[in-house]
């Protein structure tokens, strides 16, 4: 796979990432959400930290956070570089083309969007480059998210021990197109690990 061809998957993927993230901070109030099926929901909240809502503690975790990305992403691009040159498996360049991808998106939210939108509330629609002044300082702003599916939220079959008759839901977690780049890229690494990684497979035989 071609870094041509590397750069337009990150470029697809930020752009789809990016507007529907700004279409959502700039149309919905925070905890608003749109029930498009009963397992999949469009919800907007913001997340200030690490997957799961997860922050770390003190005044400079989140400036920590950041800056680790910052890190993680320039390593994640030269392993693209590197096995672009060494012309690796397609399919080792496309998963880590959706990792840093989705790296790159989340990263924007958390330096950017503190300085280039108003406060979200549950009364308050956010606005793009308000005169004001944006809700955070450069480094510190929230991820956005907005895609959840609830895979089931019923009460469990009487018949289930211990839980049986009790309300119960899976899946809760709201994310984003970020998050599913990432998630894919890692999923198909683990499908196709023997033809992403074949040296390594052929050593170990």
């Amino acid at each position: 796979m071609s870094l041509k061809k590397s750069i337009l998957v990150i470029f697809l993927v930020l752009l789809i990432d990016q507007v529907s993230k700004i279409y959502i901070k700039t149309h919905f109030s925070l905890y608003e959400e749109v029930k498009v099926f009963e397992w999949f929901r469009v919800v907007f909240v913001e997340n200030k930290g690490m997957a799961w809502g997860f922050e770390l503690p003190g005044i400079y975790g989140k400036l920590a956070l950041t800056l680790f990305r910052l890190v993680a992403i320039t390593g994640i691009g030269y392993w693209l570089y590197d096995s672009v040159r060494k012309k690796s498996p397609d399919i080792l360049v496309f998963c880590i083309a959706l990792i840093f991808a989705g790296a790159f998106g989340n990263i924007i939210d958390s330096i950017f969007y503190g300085v280039l939108f108003s406060e979200s509330t549950s009364i308050q629609i956010a606005e793009f480059l308000p005169v004001a002044g944006g809700y955070e300082d450069l480094f510190y702003g929230k991820v956005v998210d907005m895609i959840q599916f609830t895979l089931y939220d019923d009460i469990l079959p009487e018949w289930i021990p211990i839980w049986g008759g009790q309300p119960f839901s899976f899946f809760d977690p709201v994310f984003n197109i970020a998050d599913s780049a990432i998630s894919i890229g890692v999923f198909l690494l683990l499908i196709f690990n023997k033809k992403a990684f074949p040296k390594e497979f052929s050593k170990a035989a």
